[in-house]
C-alpha cells in the first residue's frame, strides 16, 4: 500500500532531522561531505519549484480571468461574490500582518534568527536586494508593474509585471470574437494543465527534497531551528484562528444576519474534510452538501459561489503567504517598510488566486512574493518543517470562507436560509 504524499513528507522531515543530527556538517565519506549531499538534493528540488513559477502563474491567471470574464456570471451575483472574496482575503492578510508585526517570530532575544535557520545571505545583502526592488517608492512599484519588455521581466523573475500583463491578457482575450478567442483559450488552458501535471510530477520528489532541506538545516544548526519555527507556526495558527472565529463571524452576523457559531457547527463536516485532505477542490462536494442541505442555500447560488471559491478564494493561504514572507524578512534582520508590505499584500492577493489549484500552492506563491520584494527565494526551504500541518489548517479556513460567502450572498439576494441560522424571524412584505 502506497503512503500518501503528506505522510511521505512527514517521514522525510523526521528522517532528515535525524540524518542531519547524526552527521553534522563535517561527516564525509570518500571525500564527499554529507552536508554537500543534503545541499545538492535540497537545491535541486528548490530549482525545480522555481522553474515552474513563470509558466504556471502566467497560464493560471490568464485562464482564470478569461474563465470568469466569459462565463456570463459577472453580473450582480458575480460582483457580490468576487467582492466578498476580495474583502475576506484582504482581511485575512491584514490579520496576519498585524500579528506577525506584533509578535515578530523571526526575532529571538532581540536578534534575527537567520543563523538558527542556516540562512546564508547576510542582512546587508538582503536589505540591498529589497531596496533595489524599489518597494519603498510607490512610483517604482507602479513602474515595475508595467515592464517595457515582458520577456525580459519573465527572465528576470519580475513577477509583479508578469501578473499585471497576464491579468490584462486574460481580460482582453474575452473581448475578442469567438473565432480568435477560442484558440487562445484552448492554448493557455493546455499550458495550464501541462504545468499542473509537471507540478504534480515535481511534488512526487518532495519527500527527497524535503529530506535534503531539513537535513541541511539540522546538520548546520542542530535543533536550534525548532524554536523560531514553532513560534512562527504558533503565530500563523493564532492568525488563522482570529480570522475564522472573529473576522468571518462578524461578517456573518452583521452582513448576513446569520448566527455564526451555529453556522460553524453546521459546516464542521466540510472543515474536517478539508483539514484531512488539505484540498479545497476535493472537499467541494461535502461543502456543497453542507451549504445546500444544512444552510438551505439554493443550488443556483451555491453552484456558482462555491466552485469559484474553491478556485479563487484562499483566505488562509493568502494569510500564510504574507506571514511567511514577513517572518523570513524578520529572520534576515530586514525591516519591510509600509510600501513593501503593501506590495506583499497585493502580490499575495493575486497569487492566492493564480496558483490556488495546484498541490503545495502556497510554496510556489511564497517564492513569487519573495522574488517580488527582493528576498532570497531559497529561504522557503525552512518552511517545509511545519508546512503540512499549517496547510491542513489553512485549507479548513479557505473552505469556511467559501461557505460564508455562499450564505451571505444568498441573504443579500433576499433568499431565505435555514431558520436555525437566522438572528431574527423572517418577514415578508
Amino acid at each position: 500500500m502506497k503512503l500518501k504524499l503528506h505522510w511521505q513528507i512527514l517521514i522525510a522531515i523526521f528522517l532528515g532531522g535525524l540524518a542531519g543530527w547524526l552527521t553534522g556538517d563535517t561527516f564525509a565519506l570518500a571525500g564527499v561531505t554529507a552536508y554537500s549531499v543534503y545541499e545538492f538534493v535540497g537545491t535541486l528540488f528548490l530549482n525545480a519549484l522555481k522553474m515552474l513559477i513563470v509558466p504556471l502563474i502566467a497560464s493560471s491567471i490568464i485562464v482564470g480571468v478569461a474563465g470568469i470574464g466569459s462565463s456570463g456570471n459577472l453580473g450582480r451575483l458575480g460582483s457580490k461574490t468576487l467582492g466578498f472574496y476580495l474583502l475576506t482575503t484582504l482581511a485575512a492578510i491584514v490579520v496576519g500582518l498585524i500579528l506577525l508585526n506584533l509578535f515578530k517570530p523571526g526575532i529571538s532575544d532581540g536578534q534575527p534568527v537567520s543563523n538558527l535557520l542556516a540562512l546564508d545571505a547576510s542582512t546587508t545583502e538582503v536589505a540591498d536586494s529589497v531596496a533595489s526592488h524599489g518597494a519603498n517608492d510607490l512610483v517604482n512599484v507602479v513602474l515595475r508593474a508595467v515592464p517595457p519588455n515582458i520577456i525580459a521581466a519573465a527572465a528576470e523573475g519580475q513577477m509583479l509585471g508578469i501578473i499585471f500583463f497576464c491579468l490584462l491578457f486574460g481580460y482582453f482575450m474575452t473581448r475578442l470574437e469567438h473565432d480568435y478567442a477560442q484558440p487562445l483559450l484552448r492554448f493557455w488552458t493546455g499550458v495550464f494543465h501541462v504545468m499542473m501535471h509537471i507540478t504534480e510530477w515535481v511534488m512526487l520528489f518532495a519527500p527527497i527534497g524535503v529530506f535534503g532541506l531539513v537535513a541541511r538545516v539540522v546538520a548546520r544548526t542542530g535543533f536550534d531551528a525548532a524554536a523560531p519555527l514553532l513560534a512562527f507556526a504558533a503565530v500563523i495558527l493564532l492568525a488563522l484562528t482570529v480570522h475564522t472565529f472573529v473576522t468571518l463571524p462578524l461578517l456573518l452576523r452583521f452582513v448576513g444576519g446569520i448566527l455564526p457559531f451555529r453556522f460553524i457547527r453546521m459546516m464542521s463536516p466540510a472543515m474536517l474534510t478539508a483539514f484531512s485532505t488539505a484540498s479545497s477542490s476535493a472537499t467541494l462536494p461535502i461543502t456543497m452538501e453542507c451549504v445546500e442541505d444544512g444552510a438551505k442555500v439554493p443550488n443556483q447560488i451555491s453552484s456558482f459561489v462555491l466552485p469559484l471559491g474553491a478556485t479563487v478564494n484562499m483566505n488562509g493561504t493568502a494569510l500564510y503567504e504574507c506571514g511567511a514572507v514577513l517572518f523570513l524578512a524578520q529572520a534576515y534582520g530586514v525591516e519591510l517598510g509600509v510600501m513593501t508590505q503593501l506590495l506583499v499584500v497585493f502580490t499575495a492577493l493575486i497569487t492566492s488566486i493564480g496558483v490556488a489549484g495546484i498541490p503545495s500552492a502556497s510554496l510556489v506563491a511564497i517564492a513569487i512574493i519573495l522574488a517580488a520584494v527582493g528576498l532570497p527565494v531559497e529561504a522557503i526551504a525552512v518552511l517545509f518543517v511545519f508546512d503540512r500541518v499549517l496547510d491542513m489548517v489553512r485549507t479548513s479556513v479557505n473552505v469556511f470562507g467559501d461557505s460564508c460567502c455562499a450564505v451571505i450572498v444568498a441573504r443579500l439576494e433576499g433568499v431565505s436560509v435555514a431558520d436555525e441560522l437566522m438572528t431574527a424571524p423572517e418577514t415578508n412584505g
